[in-house]
Formats: structure tokens, C-alpha cells, sequence
């Protein structure tokens, strides 16, 4: 859980733990344990590059919800905006440039909403 608020932050973890329920209990837990708690603590690799290959499957599988997520977590675990654009220019190739078109889009949509809680807490 604490590799999960780090990456997803607090306020992410809490919404999706107010919601969990008899019926979801089960799946919290197992994306907990494997995702967050076995494969972002291994060693092997450095979040950034995690990251990268998150948005990559995001962008492939067009989960533009979790993508929108994980662009904040990119940024969070240290990649930069031109290296999340680097990504989705790479997924242009390999996913789709249509896919990326709307990775382009959302991430905007992300920087352009972090930018304006930025000005708001000046």
C-alpha cells in the first residue's frame, strides 16, 4: 500500500478504497498485492521505466482513465513531460497513431489541470 499512495498518491488510494465494497474487496487486494506490492517494489527496473512501460499498455489497450492515472504517476516517479511525450510518440509507431492521438489529448488535458492546481496553491 505504501508503494501504491507513492506512486498513485493519497487522495487516488483513498477514493478507490471508499469505494471498495463486499464485491470489489477481493480485486483491491489482489491488485495491492501483485501489482503495487510484488511487481513496482522489484528491483529490476526504475520506476521511471516502469512508468513508461505502464503508459505504453495504457496507450495499447486504450484505458484512457488509467492512463490519464498513470500520466500523473509518471510525472510523480520522476519522468519528465518530454519524456512522456517521447512515450506516446513511440506508441504512434507500435500501437496506433490513432491511439496516440488520444494519449496526446489527455495527457494535455492532465498537465493543463495540474498546471492550473499549480496556480491555484500560488
Amino acid at each position: 500500500m505504501a508503494v501504491r499512495r507513492q506512486v498513485l498518491g493519497n487522495a487516488h488510494v483513498d477514493r478507490a478504497n471508499s469505494s471498495i465494497d463486499e464485491f470489489t474487496q477481493d480485486f483491491q487486494e489482489l491488485i495491492t498485492r501483485y501489482a503495487w506490492g510484488t511487481i513496482w517494489t522489484r528491483e529490476g527496473l526504475p520506476r521511471t521505466t516502469r512508468s513508461a512501460i505502464t503508459l505504453t499498455a495504457m496507450i495499447a489497450k486504450g484505458h484512457w482513465e488509467e492512463f490519464a492515472m498513470h500520466v500523473r504517476a509518471a510525472l510523480t516517479n520522476g519522468m519528465t513531460r518530454d519524456e512522456i511525450k517521447e512515450v506516446v510518440l513511440q506508441s504512434a509507431i507500435y500501437c496506433g497513431v490513432p491511439d496516440a492521438n488520444v494519449a496526446f489529448k489527455v495527457a494535455k488535458g492532465v498537465f493543463a489541470s495540474l498546471d492550473e492546481d499549480h496556480s491555484a496553491s500560488i
